[in-house]
């Protein structure tokens, strides 16, 4: 997976104008930085692009989980997804 691969943009689903280049693959050469924790889009799994700020894989998690984990007692469903995504991090 190339490192723009693994940026995802959600830019197109706010802007639906004709102005958009035609290929948005090769429009980003530059590394893109997660807003939160610093980290490029080369040393993350996936970076989602939104207007203005870019989250990492691993801060999506985090969050995820921080909201997960708030009401003390995840779901058995809920725990088996965190617990996929951190051991496939590792």
């Amino acid at each position: 997976m190339t490192d723009s691969e693994k940026i995802v943009s959600l830019k197109s689903a706010r802007q639906k104008t004709k102005e958009q280049p035609q290929d948005e693959k090769t429009q980003t050469k530059e590394p893109v930085y997660c807003s939160f924790c610093g980290r490029p889009n080369t040393q993350v799994v996936k970076m989602v692009q939104g207007p203005g700020v870019n989250i990492c894989s691993e801060c999506t998690m985090i969050a995820v989980q921080y909201l997960i984990l708030e009401d003390k007692l995840p779901s058995t469903e809920a725990q088996k997804i965190l617990d996929i995504f951190w051991s496939k991090i590792k």
